[in-house]
């Protein structure tokens, strides 16, 4: 499983915690060193089954300078995707990616199906 966070998010914090209490084995990257790709985010957005918007940090200082609040609902998907691979501190954290399987943010109840 690859698990990609901001060492320094509580909430991520809190998300490899479980992952290790519940012994689910991963590989951890550094969303500020090595930010998603265009094509990594396209094909995580496409298994998520989430709206887009999701995929964007709402409560990050980067999201609220940029004014996107008021700018994502004029932009496209691909538009979008290119934007989110240009800095990590854009994209909600952590990302859980096992197989068929993304969630975005860390949510227990949401992470269960990582146990199977």
């Amino acid at each position: 499983m690859l698990f990609i966070c901001y060492p320094k998010c509580t909430t991520c914090v809190k998300a490899r915690n479980w992952l290790t209490e519940n012994k689910i084995e991963f590989e951890e990257r550094n969303i500020k060193e090595n930010n998603p790709s265009y094509e990594e985010l396209k094909k995580f957005y496409k298994k998520s089954g989430l709206p887009l918007k999701r995929f964007f940090n709402t409560s990050g200082i980067l999201y609220k300078e940029m004014g996107l609040k008021d700018k994502l609902p004029n932009m496209s998907e691909e538009e979008m995707l290119k934007l989110l691979s240009t800095d990590g501190m854009l994209v909600k954290r952590p990302i859980a990616v096992s197989g068929d399987t993304v969630l975005v943010g860390f949510k227990e109840s949401e992470w269960e199906k990582l146990k199977k």
